[in-house]
């Protein structure tokens, strides 16, 4: 349940707001530079425009996607090893958290569900750092995108970034290692929920969090590669959250219904 626990996205550097990333790589900065049409890669730049007023959101967002597409080579290995990177983690820590919980192997094996959890923990920021890694190094072997590459672009990327890090680091602080790193799923279960901030104003604030470190970081890096490998960033987490709060939640509601049989 998600506010009894927090996600697995410590220790990353991720990322959110895909609106600003389009808006930027549709109008461009002001600070961008000489002879420049408005892009490096192998797509067209854009013509300006003279307001909002005719903008059709769903062709905008297309066109945004058509034009990331033209900059990324999906072909490139470090642009694999990242979206496998980004694919594989949520799902090593669900699974093995669910094995966990059904068959209490990990507590056994290192006698305590406390030091499993610590390992499991450590072994989920290890991913996390590797991911982070991949991602780096998948758009410093790509091309840059010119409307961003201005310093406009890269401070709404650090101030996105930088409230990325408020959302991971104050979730980290609400619940701890272990409610951050799966302890329900060992047993270790809170007495109540946790609802001061961020939980007070967005659901699942660590893995949002963490999606707006990776999109402020790659419009930093004026990075296409970036912002793509951000959109996968989210779309996982997205499906993480539907199968880990039902789960959690039926955790938790088993522990009420023993609460009153024990009563």
């Amino acid at each position: 349940m998600k506010e009894f626990r927090g996600e697995r996205g410590l220790g990353t550097l991720l990322a959110p707001g895909f609106g600003a990333a389009a808006a930027l790589g549709r109008w461009g900065c002001k600070g961008r530079r000489e002879g420049g049409g408005g892009m490096t890669g192998r797509v067209a730049g854009y013509d300006c425009c003279g307001g909002f007023g005719n903008v059709d959101i769903y062709q905008a967002e297309l066109s945004v996607m058509t034009r990331l597409f033209g900059y990324v080579d999906v072909t490139d290995f470090s642009f694999l090893a990242a979206v496998l990177c980004i694919i594989f983690n949520p799902l090593f820590w669900n699974v093995v958290a669910r094995w966990e919980h059904k068959t209490r192997k990990l507590s056994r094996a290192f006698g305590s569900p406390y030091v499993a959890c610590y390992c499991l923990g450590t072994t989920v920021l290890l991913l996390n750092f590797l991911r982070s890694h991949c991602f780096t190094q998948a758009m410093l072997r790509q091309p840059k995108m010119e409307r961003l590459d201005c310093l406009e672009a890269y401070y709404v990327g650090l101030v996105i970034l930088g409230i990325g890090i408020i959302f991971v680091l104050s979730s980290f602080h609400a619940l701890g290692f272990i409610g951050t790193y799966l302890g329900d799923y060992f047993g270790i279960l809170k007495e109540a929920r946790v609802t001061k901030f961020p939980f007070n104003v967005l659901d699942n604030p660590m893995y949002w969090g963490s999606t707006a470190n990776y999109l402020g970081w790659s419009i930093m890096n004026a990075s296409p590669t970036g912002l793509m490998l951000t959109i996968i960033v989210a779309l996982t987490y997205t499906v993480a959250i539907v199968f880990e709060e039902p789960f959690t939640e039926e955790i938790y509601r088993q522990k009420a219904l023993k609460s009153k049989k024990n009563k």
